[in-house]
């Protein structure tokens, strides 16, 4: 954890798009196509997309839309082939690796859908791990791990490793675990995906309770209960958004 203190380099701005100047992620034109040489896949085919702080944004479409590569693009987790993504004002295009790592543990939080924890380790020590990734002293990350295991009915379960707990709390855990920066903006990956049908509801009343208190939430799902929670549900295509807010919402509740 050497590195967890030294000083990142400095970020300049860059004015997203005039028409939101106060959204947290802005997304435009974005074109991903994997193995381009070989058997191409376009991925993302001109893909838009504004998230405004505090809103709770359900992101929707069958599997191979391009949904989890549009969260990892604005994640900062890949690059697009073309277009730009703004996080908090700043354009990821043309940063180094260290300045979208930076960027991404100020900002991003990212929960995925087979949680990806750390199995050796307890729950207390996997949020603590990233609160330090993300800068806090190991007293501040205990600190933070411990209310934010609180926060989500994980206290009791503090000293336990992962493979010891059931499915609902080791999403909850990785729930925890991207909450450890104190992130503008949490980015979940179909984090039902994985859970029974009550394990699921779980998820879902905790990421409107969490909404509540004031968190902006990206989620991507295939599941309308799920979307149903989002404040807008947009619906993705052949790597496209092709529907947006409570238009996109109606059509959903009604398929």
């Amino acid at each position: 954890m050497a590195g967890v203190s030294s000083p990142e380099p400095a970020l300049a701005p860059v004015t997203p798009p005039q028409e939101q100047p106060d959204a947290v992620l802005v997304a435009h034109g974005l074109r991903k196509t994997y193995d381009p040489d070989v058997a191409p896949v376009q991925a993302l085919r001109g893909a838009d997309l504004t998230l405004a702080p505090g809103e709770f944004v359900a992101l929707m479409g069958p599997s191979g839309t391009g949904k989890s590569t549009l969260l990892n693009i604005l994640a900062g987790l890949e690059e697009a082939d073309d277009g730009e993504v703004w996080l908090m004002g700043r354009a990821l295009s043309g940063l180094t690796e260290k300045e979208r790592t930076h960027l991404r543990r100020r900002h991003v939080g990212i929960v995925f859908q087979f949680f990806n924890l750390i199995d050796d380790m307890t729950a207390q020590e996997n949020v603590a791990l990233a609160a330090m990734v993300a800068g806090a002293s190991k007293r501040e990350a205990g600190a933070r791990a411990a209310e934010l295991l609180d926060l989500l009915g994980l206290l009791d379960k503090a000293a336990n490793t992962p493979p010891t707990l059931s499915g609902g709390q080791r999403q909850r855990l990785a729930i925890a675990r991207a909450l450890a920066n104190q992130p503008t903006v949490l980015l979940a990956d179909e984090p039902t995906g994985a859970l029974d049908s009550r394990g699921g509801a779980e998820i879902v009343e905790l990421l409107s309770r969490l909404h509540a208190r004031g968190q902006t939430i990206l989620l991507v799902t295939h599941n309308h209960d799920v979307a149903a929670a989002a404040d807008r549900v947009l619906t993705m295509s052949d790597g496209r958004i092709t529907a947006r807010g409570d238009v996109a919402r109606r059509e959903g509740s009604a398929a």
